[in-house]
């Protein structure tokens, strides 16, 4: 099997945003599944990868299910299981739980740390979510275009 970090090196960044960017004619597998196909994953990983990432995000059940049949955290999840499945080194992220319960906000922060931990993932986002901030090794403040504060070390609840 192939390892994240040998795919390719068009997937050294990828992102997620809160307009999430799936295409509507593909169910929530297949817009995992696609920017693999177009970096020529071969087919059995490609099904593999997929669906160990849906799995992931909490979402096997909704597999077929098109973006207009999912809810707003639902599509987020399906967004950041594609930016993740490739396994990027360097991910960028627009407030990434935004859209999420408690719970399903949680389980998203426990596989960015597990992306981390086992990939060397750097995830930089962007978020006005104090819970996800506590969970940053490092923190940034930026108050009207300046930087006002840098904190390492965050505590980890």
């Amino acid at each position: 099997m192939t390892t994240p970090s040998q795919i390719s090196a068009h997937s050294a960044l990828d992102s997620f945003f809160r307009t999430f960017s799936l295409i509507p004619v593909l169910s929530a597998w297949e817009n995992i599944e696609h920017p693999l196909m177009l970096l020529g994953v071969p087919a059995a990983e490609r099904r593999e990868r997929s669906t160990r990432m849906l799995e992931a995000v909490g979402l096997s059940d909704q597999r077929k299910r098109r973006p207009n049949q999912l809810s707003g955290g639902q599509k987020q999840r399906v967004a950041i299981a594609r930016a993740l499945v490739k396994g990027p080194d360097f991910v960028l992220a627009d407030e990434p739980t935004a859209n999420l319960d408690s719970q399903t906000g949680a389980s998203i922060i426990d596989l960015m740390r597990r992306m981390q931990e086992e990939y060397s993932t750097t995830f930089v986002f962007s978020t006005h979510d104090s819970h996800l901030m506590s969970h940053a090794d490092e923190t940034f403040t930026i108050r009207d275009g300046q930087l006002v504060n840098h904190v390492s070390g965050g505590s980890r609840c």
